[in-house]
């Protein structure tokens, strides 16, 4: 189910409820954010839809345009927009009020229903979209802070963040970074060669040093003969 319902009224809030939707949508995914237009399928019950939506939400963002508060809809029990309010208060459901653009003014308890004068005490978020930026990062960081399943995948990764790069790992592994002085290791059960550190690896295998040399494993069916570049010592040290 989505985690933010936005809330507006058709000619009063349409347009900036469809850019906060598509703003949250790429933020945090298209199946977090439910707006009725986009989100109902044709076919589908709508006022089951909306209920059920509201009330298994974790945020509502109501979007209050000029016109809001002094609208006829409002005080009529039917009117969508009051009902979705009303379920969310009911459910304990936080409300964001997003002021629609500068003239829109703050809500005021004495100009809106009983029921909702709780409304004009919440603090709200202005969004001009003239302005559009400042206004959509705050409504979802506000959101991220309500929502912990909320998580912005805008958001620019931290450089001190480590990523795990071990594969097929069987047992206890540990992954670090910006390790200072010596460090130890220990290797359980290995099967196979491990290097660590300098130097050259000799695993299961002659060695040589010298200026030169022969090494023959297994059956040797023929002869070899191998000459080697002048000695060292001559011939009275022999």
């Amino acid at each position: 189910m989505p985690e933010v319902f936005v809330n507006y009224r058709t000619g009063d809030g349409d347009k900036t409820a469809a850019v906060i939707d598509r703003e949250l949508s790429h933020r945090f995914g298209e199946d977090k954010v439910f707006r009725a237009s986009k989100s109902i399928k044709p076919g589908s019950p709508y006022p089951a839809e909306l209920l059920d939506n509201v009330r298994n939400c974790s945020a509502l963002v109501a979007v209050i345009g000029p016109d809001w508060a002094g609208a006829p809809a409002l005080r009529d029990e039917n009117d969508w927009v009051r009902r979705e309010i009303m379920e969310a208060l009911a459910h304990s459901i936080p409300v964001i009020p997003v002021l629609d653009g500068r003239r829109t003014e703050r809500l005021r308890s004495s100009e809106l229903p009983a029921e909702l004068g709780q409304l004009a005490d919440y603090q709200s978020i202005r969004l001009d979209l003239q302005d559009a930026e400042s206004g959509l990062t705050r409504i979802a960081k506000t959101l991220v802070e309500l929502v912990p399943a909320l998580r912005d995948r805008t958001t620019a990764e931290r450089p001190d963040t480590v990523h795990n790069q071990m594969r097929d790992v069987h047992g206890t592994g540990v992954q670090s970074r910006d390790i200072h002085g010596d460090v130890g290791t220990v290797v359980k059960g290995n099967q196979g060669p491990i290097h660590m550190g300098k130097g050259n690896q000799y695993n299961n295998s002659p060695h040589f040093s010298g200026p030169g040399a022969t090494y023959v494993q297994g059956n040797n069916e023929g002869g070899i003969r191998h000459t080697l570049g002048g000695s060292d010592k001559n011939e009275d040290e022999r």
